[in-house]
């Protein structure tokens, strides 16, 4: 307000002498997250705070939609392999299959404990977000369903038109707007680019199975699990990786989500999936290498 010829006059609205309107805060990013053991022991049955803590992972560069990072650990063969493949092992793409992580830590613990014929690259949990929202949930904090969310050729025809169509849009299984949208999903897909793995192992719950994808002889059984085909689904990364990037993708469903195997059911898994990557993957890569 001011005076003109002895008259008060307001100014206009939006006038350099209005009062500013404060500007929305820019959104807090979230924290980074240093002691993660903590929070994921709280969901992992039979993953104690030693057995997180020896696991002796590192944030892999990604973090999730919340901040939580993508922990990895690499582990190398022994000496006597010079040649070894690549493995990589995945557990707990979906949140809401604690068990598939639970089991990856118990391997983790034997890796340790004896000499390994093949090179190691280990996400024991993928979708951390999903692990630890107030109830585990399969997708990841956007909603997204990570195993839907891979690059398979004609994803953006046939991913929306499947969950739409066949799951009657189901939220646990959404694909997405695009492939590999979400820092998870991209994680995989840069670590198969850059790391270039030989086999991939995926573990999920509950369906008591084992699933393959891409080219040789799949498992007959791990344990007390057998090959039992699920089938494929756009975006999946048995289909992305085991059909489209020729790299053997193994499927294991472990037969319950919350509650773990027994340990010597764990051991069996192991070592026939032992067995099974030597006689199927190993050995013919090492002979097509030194013919």
């Amino acid at each position: 307000m001011f005076a003109v010829a002895g008259l008060l006059v307001m100014p206009p609205a939006g006038s350099l002498f209005a009062a500013p309107t404060p500007s929305a805060p820019a959104p807090a990013k979230p924290k980074p997250v240093t002691d993660w053991c903590t929070p994921l022991v709280e969901r992992l049955p039979k993953v104690s705070l030693t057995d997180c803590k020896n696991s002796k992972l590192s944030p892999t560069g990604a973090n999730s939609l919340n901040g939580f990072p993508v922990l990895f650990r690499d582990i190398k063969a022994d000496a006597k392999h010079p040649q070894a493949i690549r493995v990589l092992l995945l557990g707990g793409i979906h949140g809401d299959e604690q068990t598939a992580s639970s089991i990856v830590f118990k391997w983790m613990d034997t890796m340790q404990k004896s000499p390994l014929e093949f090179n190691w690259r280990i996400a024991p949990i993928v979708n951390p977000d999903g692990l630890l929202a107030p109830k585990p949930r399969r997708v990841n904090a956007r909603g997204i369903d990570l195993n839907r969310n891979f690059p398979t050729p004609n994803w953006q025809k046939e991913a929306p038109s499947y969950w739409a169509r066949v799951t009657r849009s189901d939220p646990r299984r959404y694909p997405g707007k695009a492939p590999i949208s979400e820092p998870e999903s991209r994680w995989v897909y840069e670590t198969i680019e850059k790391y270039k793995p030989d086999v991939i192992i995926s573990v999920h719950a509950p369906f008591g199975v084992l699933d393959f994808d891409g080219p040789t002889t799949p498992p007959d059984r791990f344990g007390r699990l057998i090959y039992n085909r699920v089938g494929v689904y756009p975006g999946s990364l048995g289909n992305y990786s085991g059909l489209h990037k020729d790299i053997p993708v193994v499927t294991i469903e472990l037969p319950n989500a919350t509650q773990m195997p027994p340990d010597a059911e764990v051991q069996r898994i192991w070592q026939d999936m032992q067995t099974w990557i030597r006689q199927n993957v190993a050995t013919p890569l090492k002979t097509a290498r030194n013919p």
